[in-house]
């Protein structure tokens, strides 16, 4: 078994849990606004504030990462946080175009 250093340890689970949180974030938006059975008459406020929550703990996950990864210098989880940040980002402003 490969003994790994604390920080590739937190590099690992904080990409995991951020894609993770990304799934979540979009599996919520699909399952609320895109594929709902009826529309609904008013904004479903738990669900836009669940939205916001995971959208701000992806946003500290994502900035965590990116800057133990630009500390210890490692390419690959730089490289990848930064195009997960460019993912979250363009979610947010397609879901923030689509939804006013």
């Amino acid at each position: 078994m490969l003994i790994r250093s604390g920080k590739i340890q937190f590099l690992f689970w904080t990409a995991f849990f951020s894609v993770m949180v990304y799934l979540w974030i979009a599996w919520v938006g699909l399952q609320t606004f895109v594929l709902p059975d009826e529309k609904p008459m008013e904004l479903p406020h738990d669900e836009i504030v669940l939205m916001f929550i995971l959208y701000g703990l992806l946003s500290v996950m994502l900035m965590a990462g990116t800057v133990v990864a630009v500390m210890i210098n490692n390419r690959y989880y730089r490289n990848f946080f930064g195009f997960m940040i460019f993912v979250a980002f363009g979610s947010l402003l397609v879901a923030k175009s689509m939804f006013g």
